[in-house]
């Protein structure tokens, strides 16, 4: 059974930087594309960012050029840098993934971008 935990939200000010993890525990995280959605208040939760199995990215307009996903298949791990960030990014971030059909989320970790 895959779960999943993030970390590494907090608040930040406005043009400044947080990297979050998303930890996978299970023997699938190599072969699993994995996402990352945000969901702000009073907002549906969205696609942010998307990474394949084989290292090919995917990102959502608002964040390209800001925010890089990236993997560790060795620590099982999946990360989300967040560069330049605005107040329009404040959100809890979720991890994704889908194994065999069964979708897995995270807990989610918040960040808030204020100053």
């Amino acid at each position: 059974q895959v779960q999943l935990v993030e970390s590494g939200g907090g608040l930040v000010q406005p043009g400044g930087a947080l990297k979050l993890s998303c930890r996978a525990s299970g023997s699938m995280f190599s072969y699993s594309t994995m996402r990352w959605y945000r969901q702000a208040p009073g907002k549906e939760r969205e696609m942010v960012a998307t990474i394949t199995n084989g290292g090919s990215t995917n990102y959502e307009d608002s964040v390209k050029g800001r925010f890089t996903i990236s993997r560790d298949g060795a620590k099982n791990t999946v990360y989300l840098q967040m560069n330049n960030l605005k107040p329009e990014d404040t959100a809890v971030y979720y991890c994704y993934t889908k194994v065999l059909g069964v979708e897995r989320w995270g807990q989610g970790t918040l960040v808030t971008v204020s100053s």
